[in-house]
């Protein structure tokens, strides 16, 4: 059996998570299920950041132990994921004893390659994006593009540095004959324009005043912190055992994809395969880059009070509601728009409207012809296109062909007109019926990467000694 290994970029916990993360999440669960599907042993990592600076002040703020503080947190993005029927093989916190150990061996082996080095450094420093920047990567104001209003901090003191300069030939090498895979190519092309404007080496390490004594001690030097995505990185690594269970790790070693978002695409395409470059280890397969959500065609901001809570979106509609939404109406790997207003209309027309519709109209015709399960057909799996939108990481064009399926047994039922079959008693009503079922027991299959829950309600219905009308699958809003 192949095996398919896939992570989600591992999110801060200095806060609730918001809809944003929902999207990721969905998106690589999504990926997973379909490869689960396609019978590859598949594991789907993520995890939480929690050795960065911000988890300190955040808890510092609130007057909690930090400790405290990321557990509670943490527990938070978990919970997001199970109320999103998303299925973590590992969930791989920072704090985390094996990942210390694995943080450390991944720096032991690049200073053992003679990569890292100690020097006196200033610079400035966005504690949102947990790194430095030159003055000509920041907008106007010298404000972080990510984080526009926001002060950088002008840090002085000793570090750590690795050689990145000492492997720019070889990472541009590897994205243009892409040896790291990067879709869109229009992420590709953007981290290739960050390459030729000349790699610096970078800091890796915080003084453990400014770390707060907090995250995972330099090997050899309890006055240092290794610096957060030297660290946060390897998590793809140490929730497999790098360091710690070897085995496991060299089974699933390298990643096949990973799945980020567009603001981390340097560290992903340019520091990690750097890192392990300088390690001597394999290298990940492929990086999948999506855009961000706004609300209402803002972006989501506390300051202005639209940050979208997806849990209570669950607990209004349901899990595969939300995750619908999210598939369908943003676009895989560029910037989508949420608000309610939109979200109403597209669950009620291709929700309520299309596919609960249909299935109700069908159980309810099987009701009435009393049409039993051993006169249907055989599923014929059509997958043409399918998997194809599935290796490119489009996903919302490969749930676009399932609502082509359902829309085409929508105009079969109008166009058979099967009540009017069950009224005259008329012996084709056997073939259209099993024709509906056999079209309704294949939508399902192919859901279930999308909708878990909805395609397992519509083959436990249509799987029975006798077919009934069930309460609807999505009741209009």
């Amino acid at each position: 059996m192949s095996k398919f290994y896939i992570t989600t970029a591992i999110p801060y916990v200095n806060a609730r998570p918001h809809i944003g993360h929902a999207l990721e999440f969905v998106q690589a669960d999504t990926i997973a299920r379909f490869h689960r599907l396609k019978g590859e042993e598949t594991l789907l990592l993520s995890g939480g950041d929690e050795n960065a600076l911000k988890n300190v002040q955040a808890a510092e703020a609130e007057k909690t132990p930090v400790q405290e503080f990321i557990d509670r947190n943490s527990k938070l993005f978990e919970e997001l994921a199970k109320k999103l029927n998303v299925q973590f093989d590992v969930f791989q916190k920072g704090s985390n004893n094996d990942h210390h150990k694995s943080s450390q061996k991944l720096w032991e082996l690049c200073f053992k390659n003679g990569d890292i080095y100690k020097k006196t450094y200033e610079g400035l420093y966005c504690v949102g994006c947990e790194t430095f920047y030159e003055t000509s990567e920041l907008n106007e104001n010298g404000e972080c593009f990510e984080h526009p209003g926001k002060k950088l901090d002008k840090v002085s003191e000793e570090n750590y540095f690795f050689k990145l300069s000492k492997y720019e030939k070889q990472i541009l090498e590897l994205l243009e004959k892409a040896g790291l895979k990067i879709i869109p190519e229009t992420r590709k092309n953007e981290a290739v324009a960050f390459v030729k404007q000349g790699l610096k080496d970078i800091s890796i390490s915080r003084s453990n005043a400014r770390a707060k004594n907090w995250g995972v001690s330099v090997p050899g030097d309890p006055s240092q912190k290794i610096y957060v995505w030297f660290d946060a990185l390897n998590i793809y690594q140490s929730g497999l055992g790098f360091g710690t269970d070897e085995e496991n790790y060299k089974k699933w070693w390298p990643s096949d994809v990973h799945v980020i978002g567009k603001g981390i695409l340097r560290f992903h395409a340019v520091y990690w395969p750097a890192f392990l470059l300088s390690a001597d280890l394999p290298l990940p397969k492929s990086i999948f880059v999506h855009g961000y959500l706004t609300v209402n065609g803002q972006k989501m901001s506390k300051t202005l009070g639209n940050v979208v809570d997806p849990i209570s979106l669950i607990e209004k509609h349901g899990a595969d509601a939300l995750r619908f939404y999210l598939l369908r109406e943003i676009p895989t790997t560029s910037d989508g728009d949420f608000s309610e207003d939109r979200f109403r209309e597209v669950y009620n027309s291709d929700l309520a409207n299309g596919l609960g519709n249909l299935v109700s109209r069908v159980a309810k015709l099987c009701e009435t012809e009393g049409f039993s399960l051993k006169e249907t057909g055989r599923q014929i799996i059509d997958t043409q296109g399918f998997d194809e939108a599935f290796y490119e990481f489009r996903l919302n064009d490969a749930v676009a062909l399932v609502w082509e399926k359902i829309s085409s047994l929508d105009r079969y039922v109008e166009s058979e007109r099967p009540w009017d079959l069950i009224k005259k008693k008329d012996q084709r009503i056997k073939a259209v019926l099993e024709h509906l079922t056999d079209g309704l027991l294949e939508i399902a299959i192919f859901l279930k990467p999308f909708l878990p829950e909805t395609a397992e309600k519509i083959e436990k219905q249509f799987t029975k000694e006798l077919i009934k009308l069930e309460s609807p699958l999505f009741p209009r809003i």
